[in-house]
């Protein structure tokens, strides 16, 4: 990458969701540019999971956006007290599925200098809510043919 573009800061908004627990679930993000500018959304569909597993997907599909769009600095804005804490280290992973996601992320953290997580109140994560929801919408219409993943990008 060349060094503007990986030096380049992204705010990555996520969120997953399931309808029960587990049930139908999705996961959104969303990625800005630091002063809000639209550079891409993600919606995808993941069949049943339990709310924190579509969290974690959220989240892995966010980083994963934020590197193929070659970010050097991400900062990861997610509703999920329970995420943000266990990616800062400061709660322990201990069920062995989202162990496993966990462990995933860490590594997708490698493709950038930094990734900070900063946790967010449901009302300034809208837009990834959305697209979680949106997900699991699109799968559920019997008059739709599902939307297992969907991208909308936003050209700089």
């Amino acid at each position: 990458m060349p060094p503007a573009v990986r030096a380049r800061k992204v705010v990555v908004y996520t969120d997953g969701a399931a309808r029960g627990n587990p049930g139908p679930a999705g996961a959104g993000a969303c990625i800005r540019t630091p002063s809000g500018r639209l550079l891409t959304e993600r919606a995808r569909y993941l069949g049943e999971a339990t709310n924190n597993v579509a969290e974690y997907r959220a989240l892995l599909l966010g980083l994963e956006e934020a590197a193929r769009l070659g970010a050097g600095k991400v900062e990861l804005r997610s509703d999920s007290e329970l995420v943000i804490r266990q990616m800062r280290g400061e709660y322990r992973v201990r069920n062995p599925a989202l162990r496993e996601l966990h462990s995933r992320a860490r590594s997708l953290e490698e493709a950038f200098d930094r990734v900070d997580y900063v946790h967010v109140r449901r009302e300034e994560n809208p837009d990834a809510d959305r697209l979680a929801n949106r997900a699991i919408d699109a799968e559920k219409s019997p008059s739709d043919e599902g939307l297992g993943e969907s991208t909308s990008n936003n050209p700089e």
